[in-house]
């Protein structure tokens, strides 16, 4: 059981980084350092598919990882 849940965990964030990594598109060097403009953009279509797919994600990364020091005790 905690092998099966490892390789859950690894999987999902695997998938996590990916997300991250896709929804961080065009902000070059100036967006790490808070240099984005400041106009307000909605997120549309892909861009809040992949939002929400994130926030889902990060949840479902919580939950395992909760799962996993339980059933490692």
């Amino acid at each position: 059981m905690a092998t099966s849940l490892r390789i859950v965990q690894i999987i999902v964030s695997a998938t996590l980084i990916t997300l991250i990594l896709l929804q961080a598109k065009g902000t070059g060097l100036g967006g790490i350092f808070g240099g984005d403009s400041a106009v307000y953009k909605s997120r549309r279509g892909v861009e809040k598919t992949l939002f929400n797919a994130t926030i889902g994600l990060s949840v479902v990364f919580f939950l395992v990882a909760i799962a996993n020091v339980i059933v490692a005790k």
